[in-house]
């Protein structure tokens, strides 16, 4: 990477371990690491110049070329504004480019994206699918009842121990459980999760240690741990079996909210749960802005075809206007 660092020798591996060494979170480094590989890719496509503000607006202009999200966009712009501070604080780029670079600005999202979540009959239906006879079908209800009653994010649930789950104020929770930016929160367990986390833990026979395990094809256990990615999987297929498309984790914890303060919550105490910083966060999970139902639009009420009502003729003549 010589025209990228005044360092010779240095590995794309190495650059890349600058930055995702620097990071906390799990998915952000695989995030991270994705980007800067594609931009890596695309440098040594054709000949170019040093790492410089001028290149990474290049750069930023080829994935617009390409209709990338402007999400997508802003993730690639915060990884390589990542490897510039990086690569400066450790004396492979001048601190004068890093700074240009880390001003770049990111393309432009108006509005809020909705997010998918899921009704309470639907929630209700993903809850009932899993196969409680089998031991696979027993953690996957539990993994389901925990990620919909505690909001829990996929990556807390698979570090998930017995020894987070304790009694407080008489009522079962998930203490003092280190989540996302090294927040700590603890969340109260509804007595519907806390069932259905009591039987996966007797039926796996589970002491102490990770709550959730993998489980064989010959469902017995098979490991002492799950992966954020197996948590992910589990949602997706049970899903999928639920004829719900496109349902993550991370919906559940929308679900949560949601379904949360349509009943009743107080828009505090979610925002506790979820574990966030700014009730504002909490607020985009809920969308207490913006109502799907009882909208303006169902304040309008017209006449409409129905099927009872003759067909238009196609040669129906266009309304007729003053002069």
């Amino acid at each position: 990477m010589q025209e990228l660092t005044t360092v010779q020798d240095i590995s794309f591996e190495e650059l890349l371990a600058l930055v995702t060494n620097a990071l906390a979170s799990e998915q952000s480094r695989r995030a991270y690491t994705r980007a800067l590989r594609s931009f890596f890719r695309w440098y040594f496509e054709t000949p170019r110049g040093p790492l410089s503000k001028a290149l990474v607006h290049e750069y930023k202009s080829h994935l617009r070329a390409r209709n990338y999200s402007s999400a997508t966009v802003n993730l690639h712009l915060a990884a390589i504004r990542k490897l510039a501070l990086e690569a400066a604080d450790n004396g492979m780029l001048d601190a004068t480019v890093a700074s240009a670079i880390s001003r770049i600005r990111g393309s432009c999202i108006r509005g809020v994206r909705t997010g998918n979540w899921l009704g309470h009959e639907q929630a209700q239906v993903l809850l009932d699918l899993p196969d409680t006879g089998t031991l696979k079908g027993k953690r996957d209800s539990a993994i389901l009842s925990m990620l919909l009653g505690c909001a829990l994010r996929r990556n807390e649930l698979s570090i998930l121990t017995l020894e987070h789950i304790q009694m407080r104020e008489e009522r079962w929770v998930v203490s003092d459980l280190i989540s996302k930016h090294d927040r700590i929160r603890t969340i109260a367990i509804p007595d519907w999760s806390k069932q259905s986390l009591d039987c996966w833990l007797a039926a796996a026979g589970i002491t102490s240690g990770r709550v959730f395990r993998s489980v064989d094809k010959a469902d017995r256990i098979a490991g002492g741990s799950i992966t954020p990615q197996a948590v992910y999987d589990v949602v997706q297929t049970c899903a999928a079996r639920a004829g719900l498309s496109r349902i993550a984790p991370h919906d559940l914890r929308r679900t949560f909210a949601k379904l949360a303060f349509a009943a009743g919550s107080e828009l505090e105490q979610i925002q506790f749960s979820l574990g966030h910083a700014s009730v504002v966060t909490t607020e985009r999970y809920i969308g207490t802005r913006q109502r799907l139902k009882n909208t303006p639009g169902d304040h309008l009420h017209f006449a409409t075809i129905n099927e009872t009502s003759p067909p238009i003729s196609k040669n129906s003549q266009p309304l007729q206007t003053k002069p």
